[in-house]
């Protein structure tokens, strides 16, 4: 295989594992890539205890950051957000000399039990996806990163198998199409996630030169 153009870590947080359905099988999509590290925050600390100084050796590592985690309360986990407490450290992602993450990607990977629907303006949710992840958008640009929009999976209580495996499967792509910069990072940055449009948005050769590093 020819040198891969990004290098991308999936940070995986899910309290109640043995339940998931969506996010068991999605978990399985990193599995066998080159290139793609899935690491299991409930599993690597269960005590909740982080070791700071090895979550930012792997952030240096990779060039991609993929959080993925079920919508908890309209926001992530609370290991995510101890992760997040922890590890960004200010003079290491950001403030004075805080530089290590500034120029990698950064998105979600996230599932809602409702519909897509209700999380509008004036839907039962009340705002979109994209407004509840506005923090971590707000995080990422505070550390230098480029925040990508959210690959979701919505209305997964209803979800058939075959809904699921091309979940998966459209995952697996997306990424695919990151490790190798076949993204199309300007337009992907247009739509509100990027499930819903990835057949336009994953072309054939690098993005990097167009769209940044």
């Amino acid at each position: 295989m020819a040198r891969l153009a990004y290098r991308v870590l999936v940070l995986f947080a899910h309290p109640a594992f043995e339940t998931s359905k969506i996010n068991r099988r999605l978990a399985e999509a990193p599995q066998s890539l080159e290139g793609v590290t899935l690491r299991d925050l409930y599993q690597v600390y269960p005590d909740f205890d982080v070791d700071v100084e090895a979550e930012q050796d792997s952030l240096l590592e990779h060039d991609v950051v993929v959080f993925q985690h079920p919508l908890y309360w309209y926001s992530a986990p609370p290991l995510l957000k101890q992760w997040q407490d922890l590890v960004l450290e200010h003079g290491w992602a950001y403030g004075g000399g805080g530089n290590a993450l500034r120029g990698k990607l950064a998105l979600h990977v996230t599932t809602t039990g409702a519909s897509e629907a209700t999380y509008a303006r004036g839907a039962t949710n009340r705002f979109t996806l994209a407004e509840y992840l506005r923090p971590f958008e707000s995080t990422a640009l505070l550390c230098g990163m480029h925040y990508l929009p959210p690959f979701a999976v919505h209305g997964t209580h209803g979800l058939s198998p075959a809904q699921t495996e091309a979940h998966v499967r459209d995952y697996r792509r997306l990424l695919v199409a990151l490790r190798d910069s076949t993204l199309d990072r300007a337009r992907a940055a247009k739509v509100a996630r990027l499930n819903a449009q990835l057949d336009a948005l994953i072309g054939s050769s690098p993005s990097t030169a167009s769209n940044g590093a």
